[in-house]
């Protein structure tokens, strides 16, 4: 198993997120028991090209403290949805042999479900532990119905497995 924590940049994870506290709360355990169980722990970086000031170089691309990459873990950058935009990305999780990838980020709607499809597309196992994803208000939606819109609806039974966080974390240190 990998973990793949997608897009959680200065510019965008904020007290606008659906369930901001929980959000990190959830997140940042996942990612210690990853750590702590040689789980790797996989960072992914959405860039929208320079002059946007969500791009390399500007503050708000950069990861957020609350979940900060350690420096032996890998850093991707996409410039599209899917994660697996990054061919380098693609090849690496195809090279490495794994079939089960917990996948944890934002945005909900966005770069977390194109993820979530593609890495089922490619025939990846895919787990989301409940309250790792997060999304803003949007024009159609709220944030809180956007989240159980993918999570409750669109990706049980279909592209991933929506576990809660203590069965996500208890499997992660089964793979021990």
């Amino acid at each position: 198993m990998k973990l793949i924590v997608i897009d959680i940049q200065k510019g965008i994870t904020d007290e606008r997120l659906y369930n901001f506290d929980g959000f990190i709360k959830n997140v940042t355990s996942i990612i210690d028991a990853a750590r702590k169980n040689d789980v790797e722990v996989i960072y992914v970086q959405h860039d929208d090209g320079p002059g946007t000031g969500f791009s390399v170089g500007d503050e708000d691309f950069e990861i957020a403290d609350q979940v900060a990459p350690r420096e032996n873990e890998k850093i991707f950058i996409k410039t599209v949805n899917s994660c697996f935009g990054n061919a380098e990305l693609a090849d690496y999780l195809s090279d490495s042999g794994v079939k089960d990838l917990m996948i944890v980020g934002l945005q909900t709607n966005f770069c977390i479900d194109a993820s979530v499809k593609s890495a089922f597309e490619r025939g990846y196992r895919v787990i989301i532990p409940e309250g790792t994803n997060s999304t803003f208000d949007n024009d159609y939606m709220n944030s809180e119905t956007t989240y159980k819109y993918y999570n409750e609806m669109m990706w049980p039974e279909r592209f991933a497995s929506c576990i809660p966080v203590d069965e996500a974390i208890k499997l992660i240190g089964e793979l021990v």
